[in-house]
């Protein structure tokens, strides 16, 4: 019963953590179905992503710091998603006028709220780290996962290559965090897997309300490759990883855990 209860505490927490991110998938689905007056689709959805992330840091539910994370991770996705749409991966078939180069200003927020989630998540679960790399092999890590999603166009696609360096890096590293007064621990490449895979569902959901479309979706939606969770994957560790060492900085987190004292 006890095992349930704190499986029902985390599920809320982490419900509370995505607040963003349900928001833009709310306002997706009801911009699809509902007819909107003076502005294109597009344009609504830049509205809305504003003011959801002013009402956030208003409420109180984002610290200004966070603000500074999830508005770089906007500027970061936003690089992405102008080089790729420009190499023909996906597109944006709907008019807008705040599309620069075939890109809605909009879609920054879907990175930025990945940022979101990881930066309430680890608030709320008091988040520790244990046996963090040094700050000398995690930045270059990071910087060769996010360039590989621009060179491999290119030249060639090392993403696995990338993936057996994080394993290596992150054998021995942990998340420890807090539920119900318990501290738990988590082997930080299964957390990196687990929010890969979740949202590389919620890109089926963000694809079928026709957030974005692959080529293969033009005519009819279909299922997201399931390859691509190896692009959610990476992207998620680049986005734990900005994050982990932001944090690091700022002095808010502590490496110096006995993880023998965890479940």
């Amino acid at each position: 019963m006890r095992a349930l209860k704190q499986l029902v505490r985390f599920g809320w927490e982490q419900a509370l953590s995505c607040l963003f991110p349900v928001a833009i998938f709310a306002s997706l689905a009801l911009t699809q179905f509902l007819p909107l007056p003076f502005l294109p689709r597009y344009d609504w959805l830049l509205i809305i992503c504003l003011l959801m992330q002013w009402m956030m840091v208003r409420l109180g539910l984002e610290t200004k710091d966070e603000l500074k994370v999830i508005t770089l991770f906007h500027v970061i996705g936003l690089a992405l998603e102008l080089f790729k749409v420009h190499m023909g991966s996906w597109a944006y078939p709907e008019e807008g006028y705040s599309k620069v180069f075939g890109v809605p200003l909009y879609s920054g927020f879907m990175y930025a709220s990945v940022a979101s989630y990881l930066c309430q998540a680890w608030r709320r679960l008091k988040v520790e780290l244990v046996k963090w790399p040094p700050f000398l092999v995690v930045v270059p890590l990071a910087a060769s996962i996010y360039l590989n999603f621009f060179t491999h166009h290119f030249w060639m696609d090392v993403r696995w290559w990338l993936s057996g360096l994080v394993i290596i890096v992150f054998w021995q590293s942990w998340a420890v965090y807090e539920v119900g007064g318990t501290r738990y621990r988590m082997p930080l490449a299964l957390s990196f897997l687990l929010i890969g895979f979740f949202i590389w569902i919620a890109e089926n959901i963000a694809t079928y309300f026709r957030a974005w479309e692959y080529p293969n979706q033009a005519e009819a939606w279909s299922l997201v490759h399931l390859g691509k969770v190896s692009s959610w994957l990476l992207l998620v560790i680049v986005s734990f990883l900005i994050v982990a060492t932001l944090k690091q900085v700022k002095g808010r987190n502590t490496t110096k855990v006995d993880a023998s004292q965890f479940i």
